[in-house]
């Protein structure tokens, strides 16, 4: 069975707990490649700035992972609900290989990735209660939200040059009142501390609009770009007028923070995907949700309005139509939001630069020009309805996008109109201009998110989800399943976990998989070939 090497951990000042002044951000959590390489490490949200959620591991065949088994050897608990995706640090070789766990009640733990054992661990602060929020009237109770406790809920970033974890936590202040705030945090990797400058006040942002804590919800991953962090808010439910905001916090000088939000008088859409905002590694793209206004608008604007748009660094929007898509009936509503965009590359199709979005209401997968997203119905590529509510189960997902020999696939976990089951494989095929069609789907019973883990890149492609509980609270069978990523046939699945939070997503390093379930790490081992 094959383990992590487990090596002394060696240490620097500038990286002990002497000095918790970080070195310069490498802005790799941003850069790192979608394929893998001698680093194993995973530093972000499904593994890139682009949130393919691919994965290369040599070790991950398909016959080896049939042999897939759970680590009896592997301890690592935490307190609390883990929605937040782990992060992987490679030791390379000079140090433990470490997995970063955030839950729900503001708990951070480091464990050593060979045996579960801590490293580190640490509370942020106090996590928000949610019924208390709701009694005190800064939360309308028909909004659903992360229950019961509201604490790390957004999957953070790793930033191994300067050895950085950072990430948000939602912080109750005060009890009486009850006051709630974000902050970023920027923890030292190697010990937990707190770098100095830090943690970060949204409250104290520079804008026209207020940030209400309260009424924020921070659950799509962070992005580094450029030595300044890009966290996405949405609100609960975004039943609450939402007010989404893309908030830039340069790591050198947090207290320099700047935002762009999709505010009105009237409310804005959220950016609320887990995937949160991705990056082609020159610009940034989000999704904004749907929301009702009392008063509808009559043109689209970012204000006020569902869409896709890309996002200068800063950040900054353009407005103009190259910048922004809205299907032609957004007056009707609709969720891009569900998922975040996702740009990617496909050969001999024109164009090839491409940019994949999902829309929970109106069930559809849409692909656009990435090159110009052309506004309200133009610059669409291709289009396939009969997904999502509208087609059989909620898109509420952060799709993996992947090429083998055979074709390139989005997976998703959501219903298609072609095939039964709670996972769904679209092919993507390169033409003028590309099509869309059901390539096929499988039922891993519940509303896990997928990723995929290839040997080359290419080869052995094996689609990984864990039978989470449900978008309405139905209890999935938690489980960590193993498909064939070209045909969606079975090839491993293991015995039943503690129960897991709807959206979780499981990590692949070094013949590893790693799941956060409720109140535990698992570790999965894929024998040695």
């Amino acid at each position: 069975m094959r383990t992590f090497p487990c090596v002394v951990l060696l240490f620097v000042a500038a990286q002990s707990g002497c000095d918790s002044s970080p070195a310069a951000p490498s802005d790799a959590g941003a850069d790192a490649p979608d394929t893998g390489g001698p680093n194993a490490s995973v530093l972000q949200y499904h593994n890139s700035a682009s949130r393919s959620g691919l994965y290369t591991d040599p070790a991950l065949t398909h016959d080896a992972v049939a042999g897939t088994t759970l680590d009896p050897s592997f301890t690592a608990t935490v307190s609390g609900n883990t929605y937040a995706q782990p992060l992987f640090l490679d030791g390379q070789g000079a140090g433990k290989d470490l997995v970063f766990v955030a839950t729900e009640q503001n708990q951070v733990t480091a464990f050593d990735a060979s045996n579960g054992a801590v490293v580190w661990q640490k509370t942020l602060g106090t996590p928000v209660d949610v019924a208390t929020l709701v009694s005190s009237g800064q939360v309308e109770s028909t909004c659903g939200t992360v229950k019961p406790t509201l604490g790390i809920t957004g999957t953070g970033i790793l930033d191994p040059a300067s050895r950085t974890l950072y990430l948000d936590a939602m912080i109750n202040v005060s009890t009486s009142p009850y006051v709630v705030k974000h902050f970023i945090f920027a923890l030292s990797v190697d010990d937990g501390t707190t770098r100095d400058g830090w943690p970060f006040d949204l409250s104290t942002i520079a804008s026209p609009y207020s940030f209400n804590s309260a009424r924020a919800i921070q659950r799509g991953g962070i992005a580094l770009a450029s030595g300044t962090l890009y966290v996405p808010f949405g609100s609960h439910a975004d039943c609450l007028a939402p007010h989404g905001w893309v908030v830039a916090v340069p790591t050198a000088n947090p207290t320099a923070a700047t935002a762009w939000a999709t505010h009105s008088p009237a409310g804005g859409g959220g950016v609320w995907a887990p995937g949160g905002v991705t990056s082609d590694g020159t610009s940034l793209y989000v999704s904004t949700s749907y929301f009702d206004s009392p008063t509808p608008p009559t043109q689209w604007t970012d204000a006020d309005c569902l869409g896709v748009l890309r996002l200068d660094l800063g950040p900054s929007f353009s407005g103009g139509a190259t910048d922004y898509w809205a299907p032609t009936d957004w007056t009707q509503g609709g969720d891009p939001a569900s998922s975040a965009p996702v740009p990617f590359e496909l050969p001999g199709a024109t164009p090839s630069q491409l940019l994949l979005a999902f829309d929970r209401l109106s069930g559809a997968v849409t692909i656009l020009d990435r090159a110009n997203l052309g506004g309200v119905g133009a610059g669409l590529v291709s289009k396939q309805v009969g997904l999502g509510e509208n087609g059989g189960g909620d898109i509420l997902t952060a799709p993996a996008v992947y090429t083998t020999p055979q074709g390139t696939y989005a997976v998703f976990n959501g219903a298609s109109k072609d095939c039964g089951g709670d996972l769904t494989a679209l092919k993507i095929t390169a033409g003028s201009p590309p099509t869309v069609s059901t390539a096929w789907c499988a039922n891993v019973h519940g509303h896990g998110l997928p990723i995929v883990s290839t040997t080359d890149g290419t080869n052995d492609a094996v689609v990984w989800a864990v039978g989470t509980e449900e978008s309405d609270g139905t209890v999935g069978d938690n489980k960590l399943h193993a498909l064939d990523g070209d045909t969606g046939q079975a090839l491993f699945t293991s015995p039943a976990m503690s129960p897991t939070e709807r959206y979780i997503t499981p990590i692949v390093a070094k013949g590893h998989v790693l799941v956060g379930g409720k109140n535990q790490l698992y570790s999965f081992t894929v024998p040695a070939n």
